[in-house]
């Protein structure tokens, strides 16, 4: 009689027969009644799919080895079977390189090298030489627990892989096995798998004191860079792809058709705003703007703000290393990310009382939602507005509303 049942090391399998043959299927589902109950379900449906003559292992189990069995059985398929026999499939190392290559012209330079790298590094070596039909729920478990154990391998801080990159890898295996089932009929077997959860990272935006301090004692070609930076938001790649034909100082600001610059390669698809420069920044750019630019902008157009002495965009990496960390080791002001400029400037426009509207277009977002969830727990830290401010409002309206109307409070 069919049943499920469960194994020595916790996990459930159906366990019936088929054909005369005692079938057993493992799954990746614990012993818990819910999954009993769920797989009890899908045990009754095997059963009566049987009886009715229409049961088709291979579909029901694409990655077991019975299927395979049972098709040599059957012998040859016929016209009309519509399902890819196992010997059929690609590898899912061949698949994975080419669904890569045509996928590559939707996606910006930076994000490409990163699916290269995480096929390289994570996918092809655990799923390489497997048909695409023989990559389960069941490898994709425990390849996702390969990965989050503890191995020393170059680069990898700590020796162990964070849970953002964890869900970025099963992320991209999850894309390749969508397209393998669009083209092959093949089952997703990463379906239902629920990304890890991530602890919060809080923001650690400088101090008004902190950015004097940095303004004052860094080199002083980079001092007008980190004002920018500082006073208007952008990310690192958005200022490096800064040209002078970009900025408007008639407007006070920068327009919408600025390309990043990520990887040494222009990028589009940051995202787009019209950047309102604020005087300091104005200043910070008049300053530094090329010898004859007043006179002639048109000679300057295609010349980066912010450049290398060679006139290439800045490098992040050599900028980090060579000018950030070292500063702020000086300064024995405790290391943050060049984003933390960002975040910084988010808290301050609140501080300053700025429309979240304005302020969320200014950082590219389409909504306040960003802003609120990431920023707004800063600005009682900075203005005090922490609920007293309310307080007195109310307090003083409501006295001089009673006192107007002939000292009601005293009445009995």
């Amino acid at each position: 009689m069919a049943s499920v049942r469960v194994r020595s090391d916790g996990r459930l399998f159906f366990d019936f027969r088929f054909r005369g043959s005692r079938c057993r299927e493992l799954t990746a589902l614990g012993d818990t009644p819910a999954n009993r109950r769920k797989m009890e379900k899908a045990l009754a449906r095997i059963e009566a799919d049987i009886a009715a003559g229409t049961f088709d292992y291979g579909t029901t189990f694409p990655g077991s080895k019975r299927a395979q069995d049972f098709d040599r059985a059957r012998g040859p398929a016929s016209s009309a079977t519509t399902r890819i026999r196992r010997s059929d499939l690609p590898r899912f190392g061949d698949f994975s390189r080419q669904w890569a290559m045509e996928r590559s012209v939707e996606w910006r330079h930076s994000y490409a090298e990163a699916v290269a790298s995480i096929l390289k590094i994570h996918l092809l070596p655990a799923f390489e030489d497997l048909s695409l039909d023989q990559i389960d729920r069941a490898h994709v478990m425990d390849f996702r627990r390969t990965l989050a154990e503890p191995v020393h391998k170059p680069g990898r801080r700590g020796g162990v892989l964070s849970p953002a990159t964890i869900n970025r890898v099963i992320g991209i295996l999850h894309m390749v096995m969508t397209e393998a089932a669009l083209r092959h009929g093949v089952e997703n077997p990463c379906l239902e798998i629920r990304r890890l959860k991530l602890q919060r990272t809080d923001i650690q935006p400088f101090t008004l004191e902190e950015i004097n301090r940095i303004l004052g004692a860094v080199r002083p070609d980079y001092r007008p860079y980190l004002t920018f930076r500082f006073f208007t938001g952008v990310r690192s790649a958005e200022a490096h792809g800064l040209k002078w034909r970009h900025v408007d100082f008639e407007r006070n600001q920068v327009p919408r058709d600025v390309p990043g610059w990520s990887d040494r390669v222009h990028e589009d698809g940051w995202p787009q705003r019209e950047l309102q420069l604020s005087g300091l920044v104005l200043e910070a750019l008049r300053a530094m703007r090329p010898e004859g630019h007043d006179v002639n902008p048109q000679a300057f157009a295609d010349t980066y703000v912010f450049h290398t002495r060679l006139g290439k965009p800045l490098d992040n990496t050599n900028f980090v290393y060579r000018v950030w960390r070292p500063l702020l080791a000086s300064l024995d002001i405790p290391y943050r990310r060049p984003y933390e400029m960002r975040h910084t400037c988010a808290t301050l426009w609140l501080a300053a009382g700025e429309a979240p509207e304005w302020i969320a277009r200014q950082l590219g977002h389409s909504t306040t939602e960003m802003l609120f969830r990431t920023y707004s727990r800063y600005v009682p830290n900075l203005v005090r507005h922490d609920g007293t401010a309310f307080d007195r409002m109310i307090a003083g309206a409501m006295h001089g509303g009673l006192t107007a109307h002939g000292n009601v409070g005293n009445a009995p």
